[in-house]
């Protein structure tokens, strides 16, 4: 029988009956569940294998990929620096990065980069995964492209470009890598498990098939940039106005949580 831990309050009974409804039909290997409503943790379960095999139970502390989550926290440590006065939204990318003016990006702004209407969703031309781990030579092949559509005016997800672009400025600004930026400012301040990328010591707390998982999607979606960027859907989406720096809390106060992501 598949062990759930955990607790629920009352009201979530059935949470925890849908939970292991999906452990014991085999829907989900393993998991875990947190839901905080108003500061007030009212479902936190966990249970199921981390392994294919059905050997290793998954623990309380067991890490998974977070995907695109990452964005949220690469945008908070954005809005760190925004709140320190050091990054500007409405600068020219430029500004901080001057390699990035080439091919007629002289005018993105940073809040284009964070709102996903800069028109670098993508790299201009095929590129294997490990092109992309090389960050800052990536970073450096968006910089030389030109914009796939006029910045500001449509919206296309860069689901594979907003880390380096971002990251990029961080950079530039703290002499940190993103993932260090992240882990010093953002995740050690609150003591949250959480991290950009998987160091050696926690692989054994990483499910095996979610880093084979992570792997085959990252290189099927490698392929998805250039496509996109003909696509109608995208050429009709109108972007919507990202706020100015007014607009903004007059303090960012992150709160990280939730597991690491390699």
């Amino acid at each position: 029988m598949t062990e759930l831990n955990g607790t629920v309050s009352p009201t979530f009974e059935p949470v925890r009956d849908a939970v292991q409804d999906q452990l014991r039909s085999g829907t989900e290997v393993g998991m875990s569940l947190v839901v905080v409503i108003d500061g007030r943790r009212v479902v936190n379960l966990w249970g199921g294998h981390h392994d294919a095999a059905l050997t290793q139970p998954w623990q309380r502390d067991t890490i998974t990929n977070v995907w695109s989550i990452t964005k949220t926290v690469t945008g908070l440590a954005a809005l760190l620096l925004v709140d320190a006065g050091e990054l500007d939204l409405d600068a020219p990318v430029a500004r901080y990065w001057p390699e990035f003016a080439a091919k007629g990006k002289q005018h993105v702004e940073v809040r284009h980069l964070l709102s996903h209407t800069s028109g670098v969703s993508g790299l201009e031309h095929p590129a294997q995964l490990d092109d992309l781990y090389d960050v800052r030579a990536a970073s450096a092949r968006m910089a030389s492209q030109a914009p796939w559509w006029r910045p500001g005016s449509a919206s296309g997800y860069h689901v594979l470009s907003y880390g380096h672009l971002v990251g990029e400025l961080v950079h530039r600004l703290t002499g940190l890598p993103l993932r260090d930026f992240v882990h010093q400012h953002l995740v050690r301040p609150v003591g949250a498990d959480f991290r950009i990328g998987l160091p050696a010591e926690d692989v054994p707390r990483s499910p095996t098939s979610s880093r084979r998982n992570v792997t085959s999607i990252l290189r099927h979606s490698i392929t998805t940039p250039w496509r996109t960027r003909r696509s109608p859907a995208l050429r009709s989406t109108r972007a919507r106005p990202t706020p100015r720096p007014g607009e903004l809390p007059s303090r960012v106060r992150p709160t990280v949580t939730g597991t690491p992501c390699p």
